[in-house]
């Protein structure tokens, strides 16, 4: 069973986090739409933050650990929020089981193919070797030299842990991932559709939804809208959280 924290109670909003990231990426936002009368559930998906490890790891799996949880936990009608690759795990799972989705959003991704493009996020958290017992200062400055973006540095410092005294390690399944990249990237089956309101949001700065991708969001979802943030990247719910959460709260309600 996948890990998850459950906040609130209301109708249940599933969040999916992204590729390297966790449950807790969204602990400030998710708290925001309690507020706002749901009953939040922050998913750790398989391979990532605190769920457990597996050598599958594709699309079908990570929606039949979804599925599986819902059931588990009684949930029905629900809303899913997924960023990225949690964003892919929520357009299948809607377009799977649209019985039990209602309302889709969708954090900068779209269901097309993505060509592999983390290997320098790879390659920097493969240079650290953990058997040294590295501080956490130094596994930065290890992961500095192949990822010189600061706030993705940040974000990936988030799975580090004290695995026990003076031994850290990463949360997330690093070996898996560096067999199953190329999963990331995978399209959604051109035949697979999604009736029910959905709602797009990309990065003004970002280049994972294009202009000319919109005409293929709507062939799979029909109903659905597409908004912007503007000066913002593919981190747009981090880099403005005011704009996101009023986006999604103004298309939940």
């Amino acid at each position: 069973m996948l890990y998850s924290k459950i906040e609130g109670s209301g109708k249940p909003l599933l969040i999916l986090h992204g590729f390297l990231g966790m449950s807790d990426n969204w602990k400030s936002l998710g708290m925001q739409f309690v507020a706002d009368g749901f009953q939040v559930h922050l998913l750790d998906l398989r391979n990532h933050g605190r769920s457990f490890h597996s050598d599958e790891f594709n699309y079908e799996n990570m929606v039949q650990d979804v599925y599986n949880y819902c059931q588990e936990n009684n949930l029905t009608y629900i809303n899913v929020i997924g960023h990225s690759m949690g964003g892919k795990v929520a357009m299948l799972l809607a377009t799977t089981h649209s019985g039990l989705v209602d309302q889709l959003i969708v954090a900068d991704i779209g269901p097309k193919f993505y060509a592999p493009h983390h290997q320098d996020i790879l390659a920097g958290l493969n240079a650290v070797d953990f058997s040294l017992k590295p501080s956490r200062n130094e596994v930065e400055e290890i992961m500095k030299n192949y990822i010189p973006d600061f706030g993705t540095r940040q974000f990936l410092m988030k799975s580090l842990y004290w695995q026990e005294p003076g031994q850290l390690a990463f949360r997330f399944n690093l070996s898996v991932f560096n067999d199953k990249v190329n999963e990331i990237g995978k399209e959604l089956a051109p035949d697979l559709t999604f009736e029910k309101p959905t709602l797009f949001i990309r990065g003004g700065n970002s280049n994972y939804i294009l202009d000319s991708d919109f005409e293929n969001i709507k062939d799979h979802f029909s109903n659905s809208k597409i908004e912007t943030i503007p000066n913002v990247g593919h981190w747009l719910h981090a880099e403005n959280p005011v704009m996101f959460y009023e986006l999604v709260s103004a298309f939940l309600k």
